[in-house]
């Protein structure tokens, strides 16, 4: 008996179950002994990560799990300043590729999306990320959302990978189903949509108490920081 509907296949529970039932030793094998014991306040950053099991929903409270994980794994000393383009490059955009597929697969419904006016139904950083990528590059804001450039270099940055997921999930024009988007291919600097998209995720995702509520605090990420 299929499952799927527009959103919120029920199978997923079954993969984020099989997810978390694995995470714990995941971790065992990933991190040298000497980081165990941290282990019992990395999981729920990590199992979290992948959306909702309950409500079959994703978001960018779910993104920000993967994030604090990352943080925590510096914390221990697994990562080092030295990793911090392959932390984004590598590890940012391997977990992004697992999300969109979920999504794809899935049909996770978008949690907390503001439709057309949002910046995307489930993914922030990748634009944030992203747009770092451009600056002092020959590529202006406007080539973006150009089809031809995004299915030429998706595979090579990760804002091009955001706006790719975008063009394959929804129909109609871009400008239509993805403003935010499409009005920042409008500015000219790059310097100018990362500055502006960091304001907006300070005010959008850590300022709003409906996505940090489910984040859990420690010793590695304590309240007090």
């Amino acid at each position: 008996m299929s499952l799927s509907s527009r959103f919120g296949n029920q199978s997923f529970r079954k993969w984020e179950a099989e997810a978390r039932r694995r995470t714990p030793q995941l971790l065992r094998d990933l991190l040298p002994e000497s980081c165990h014991g941290a282990i019992v306040e990395l999981t729920p950053y990590l199992t979290e990560a992948f959306g909702n099991a309950t409500r079959i929903d994703y978001g960018s409270g779910h993104e920000l799990s993967f994030v604090v994980w990352l943080l925590c794994l510096c914390k221990i000393g697994f990562l080092e300043p030295t990793d911090s383009a392959a932390i984004v490059l590598v590890a940012f955009q391997r977990y992004l590729a697992v999300c969109q597929n979920l999504q794809r697969t899935y049909r996770l419904e978008p949690a907390g999306s503001h439709g057309v006016w949002g910046l995307d139904d489930y993914q922030f950083l990748p634009f944030y990320f992203g747009s770092s990528q451009f600056i002092g590059s020959n590529f202006t804001p406007a080539d973006s959302i150009s089809p031809e450039l995004v299915n030429k270099l998706g595979d090579d940055y990760l804002y091009l990978q955001g706006i790719r997921f975008i063009m394959e999930m929804k129909r109609g024009p871009f400008f239509e189903h993805s403003r935010q988007l499409y009005d920042i291919s409008g500015v000219p600097r790059w310097e100018k949509v990362n500055q502006g998209l960091g304001k907006m995720y300070k005010a959008e995702v850590l300022g709003k108490f409906p996505v940090v509520q489910h984040l859990q605090f420690g010793s590695l990420f304590s309240i007090a920081s």
